[in-house]
């Protein structure tokens, strides 16, 4: 289970969750309200204060390197380092598996990044990171330049590692993913500050 206890960088206000093996949450609010910035401080991407853990096990006990592997932020605009899509997977013969399930050409592993367009490469970072078997995937917008049919296929990929264990927390501007991805758990941001729908903050 990953812990996060009171977490906090301005202007984000201190914030405290549970989320269960094989939970999703979801968080929604406006931009700049720092849905972000929450999923960066968890991942360790951006200095924050707070106790972070998973499994009993804190995030300051493990490399920064091993902490990233199992707790895996996918941001809306991934970075791409290399000119080939392929260089960016330590296992490119496991990756090319999942492209046909997100709608991608198997052969797209072997493409120039620049070839992509936004969407393609949104599918290409999710891949990117399940390919790592995380145990936590923090995704910012992970549908936001995709289709309905594209964003159904990533959706079930999403179901699948939940069903496999995965705990994920989404960030998504859609009410109705939200919905379908954590019918039980859906937070909202706002002004840095994180309330559960249905609760006062």
């Amino acid at each position: 289970m990953l812990v996060v206890e009171n977490i906090a960088r301005k202007p984000l206000e201190p914030v405290s969750l549970e989320v269960p093996d094989g939970t999703c949450i979801a968080i929604s609010g406006k931009s700049g309200s720092g849905k972000s910035l929450l999923l960066r401080a968890i991942a360790d991407l951006d200095p924050a204060t707070g106790v972070v853990s998973l499994d009993g096990r804190s995030r300051n006990d493990m490399p920064a390197t091993e902490w990233r592997t199992k707790v895996t932020y996918v941001s809306a605009q991934s970075g791409w380092w290399y000119d080939r899509v392929g260089d960016h997977f330590e296992a490119p013969d496991i990756a090319a598996t999942y492209l046909k399930r997100v709608g991608l050409d198997p052969q797209a592993i072997d493409w120039a990044v620049s070839r992509l367009s936004t969407g393609e490469q949104q599918r290409l970072a999710f891949v990117r990171a399940i390919v790592q078997r995380p145990r936590v995937l923090l995704l910012d917008e992970p549908t936001s330049a995709l289709d309905p049919e594209a964003t159904a296929e990533l959706e079930g990929l999403m179901h699948e590692k939940l069903g496999a264990g995965t705990s994920i927390i989404l960030v998504s501007h859609d009410p109705k993913q939200a919905a379908r991805m954590a019918p039980e758990k859906q937070f909202v941001m706002e002004k840095g500050v994180l309330s559960e729908k249905g609760r006062a903050s």
